[in-house]
């Protein structure tokens, strides 16, 4: 391993070896870049034949996407952010990330991952003081004037930060650049694949919240479900995992036959059993029953045997009737009450895809708005009508736990497909009756299992924000509606949450853009295909190591045994202004003010608390 290291930073601060090697200019220049890259990266491997191949690897892929550099590097670059003073320095792009260093140790740093960019914008102006630009002398002195560029990157993470380059071609060059790598759809290529950390047992975050681990947990609880492995190698189902809960009374070859009833192959499957009421919360997509209204015998049968003796269940369908109706003509459909005995469907509407994508995109141009008028800011909140969504999946995902904890009875819920408002009311049902879902923990397992192995397509869902440009296509903001949902419930029940809303702010920002390769991929089968949990790292494994985890803890937390029920009153919901207004808003105050409540908490925590003989010992008189 030392003769490796070796020979890895020799080519590191050398350079020109590379500049003998017979390579092109850009991927000279490529392999030049990925190389100062990876000098913090060598002492992650343990042997030599590993670092030779990420070696091998990252010089092909400079060759590869040498092509989409027009420009890698320019000087006197001006960095303007959000609460930061502006830094001037050089800007450098590689194939996965825009950075920018003043060479000045006060000064912090620009590492952007280029996945991270939803949209640029081009403007020109003109300037004074670059020698690089045209040079007119006067009496007065020497004056330097010329045009420069100036680029605007809108990030997914909602930020907006700007680029003053010196020269309109240079500019042009860049932004041409970013546009490049910023698009890139092949899977593949992604930063996870290569990010390789110097902390040690990064790779243990994949098995930390399987099936096999769920259905233990269960079965202290119950034996009335069984874990199945009929989707054995996708076969059944693409969008589910190999493994999953289904009730006893169902065998593998009744499973295979309701399968192909239901869309996309997902038939109903355990999401939560109250253990309490012993009742249960399912999930699947919609019955193929078609016009003519085709059924078939095995789910009838499977859905019946779910119901307790004398027990009626409710099936929660999250398109409007007239949606649902509309489906059945395209060979959808629901259940018939006639067939479904015992089975009372409800149709609680909850609005998806492009509806939802421009919802956001209103949200965030009334957060961004700088004209200081009160009313017309209130008035493009209001019609954005991010917070009626909000409304809409809280008082549902409260319907769908009164039925289990309140009224003791089953729910089955579902959508067309079952991969985006089924997910969110699920896991809010969840939140709502499971203390143990409210802890970091628990609310880890929470995703993972209702939103990454339950088949999410985070890859469609999230592959824009609020400022791309492009057509919205799949994309939606299923999975930040879920997070806002649990921030109203943060705010409302200040004590019965493990972490903060820092947490879910950093989970907003992976699922959209991140070195680590958890939210990658639409389903669990492309994941395997690309061998996504061999070559990348699990989010998990980095926000469950102590150092980081101290800081999404929440100092108030006391566990809360207790069902929560949120409010849903229009005076109850709130902005979510630590996300939607974090970058238009300094943090300054809020982060003392937290920093105190930890310091009060702690020293709470340490002072002696009086034993039950002290405070039962008399008190003298005076």
């Amino acid at each position: 391993m030392k003769i490796y290291f070796h020979i890895s930073v020799h080519l590191i601060s050398k350079p020109q070896q590379i500049q003998a090697a017979k390579l092109g200019h850009f991927q000279k220049l490529f392999v030049t870049l990925y190389l100062n890259e990876l000098q913090c990266r060598v002492h992650s491997f343990s042997d030599p034949e590993g670092f030779c191949s990420l070696f091998l690897c990252v010089c092909l892929r400079a060759m590869e996407f040498s092509e989409l550099i027009k420009t890698s590097k320019v000087d006197h670059v001006l960095l303007s952010r959000p609460f930061l003073p502006p830094v001037k320095g050089t800007l450098c792009i590689t194939s996965h990330h825009l950075l920018l260093s003043s060479r000045a140790g006060d000064k912090e740093e620009l590492w952007l991952l280029l996945r991270n960019i939803d949209a640029i914008e081009k403007s020109v102006q003109n300037i004074s003081g670059y020698q690089s630009i045209k040079c007119v002398n006067q009496q007065n002195g020497d004056r330097y004037t010329g045009s420069s560029g100036i680029i605007t990157i809108k990030c997914k993470d909602l930020c907006i930060m700007y680029l003053e380059i010196p020269g309109m071609e240079e500019c042009l060059n860049v932004a041409k650049s970013i546009e490049s790598l910023s698009s890139l759809e092949s899977i593949r290529h992604m930063y996870p694949f290569f990010y390789r950390p110097k902390e040690p047992n990064l790779q243990e975050g994949w098995n930390l919240f399987t099936p096999e681990e769920q259905f233990t947990k269960l079965s202290l609880h119950t034996d009335n479900w069984r874990l199945s492995y009929v989707n054995k190698e996708f076969a059944v189902c693409l969008s589910y995992p190999e493994a999953v809960i289904v009730h006893k009374a169902v065998d593998d070859a009744a499973l295979k036959i309701i399968a192909c009833f239901r869309q996309s192959g997902r038939f109903p499957v355990l999401s939560y059993h109250h253990k309490r009421t012993g009742m249960v919360i399912m999930r699947s997509s919609q019955p193929l029953t078609g016009a003519n209204g085709k059924r078939c015998k095995e789910d009838e049968q499977y859905l019946a045997a779910v119901l307790h003796p004398d027990k009626k269940g409710y099936i929660i369908d999250t398109r409007s009737t007239q949606a649902a109706h509309q489906a059945k003509v395209k060979g959808g459909g629901f259940e018939s009450k006639t067939k479904y005995h015992n089975w009372k469907r409800l149709h609680r509407s909850i609005e998806r895809g492009r509806v939802l994508q421009e919802s956001l995109i209103k949200l965030v141009d009334a957060c961004n708005d700088q004209s200081n008028s009160i009313d017309r800011w209130l008035s493009k909140l209001e019609a954005s009508k991010w917070l009626s969504h909000v409304k809409t999946v809280l008082t549902i995902a409260c319907l769908a736990a009164q039925c289990v904890d309140r009224e003791g009875v089953s729910v089955l819920i579902h959508d067309s497909e079952g991969r985006d408002s089924t997910l969110q009311l699920t896991s809010l049902a969840q939140i709502i009756l499971d203390p143990d879902c409210r802890t970091i923990d628990g609310f880890q397992a929470l995703i993972e299992r209702e939103w990454l192995q339950a088949g999410h397509p985070f890859q469609h869902r999230c592959a824009s924000s609020a400022y791309s440009h492009a057509k919205p296509k799949q994309e939606a903001p299923v999975f930040l509606i879920f997070l806002d949902c649990c921030w109203q419930m943060i705010s409302q029940f200040p004590c019965s949450f493990q972490f903060n809303e820092h947490f879910l702010i950093i989970l907003f920002e992976h699922a959209y853009a991140s070195c680590f390769g958890t939210f990658l991929c639409n389903n669990e089968k492309e994941r395997f295909t690309l061998n996504v949990k061999e070559q990348t790292i699990s989010i998990w494994s980095r926000m469950n190591r102590p150092c980081e985890r101290k800081q999404y803890m929440n100092p108030l937390y006391e566990r809360n045994n207790l069902a929560i029920w949120p409010s849903v009153a229009p005076q109850s919901l709130q902005l979510w202004q630590g996300l939607f207004l974090r970058w238009n808003r300094s943090p300054e105050h809020q982060n003392e003010a937290w920093e105190q409540i930890h310091h009060i908490m702690e020293s709470s925590r340490r002072k002696p608390h009086p034993t039950s003989a002290q405070l039962s010992a008399p008190k003298e008189d005076y």
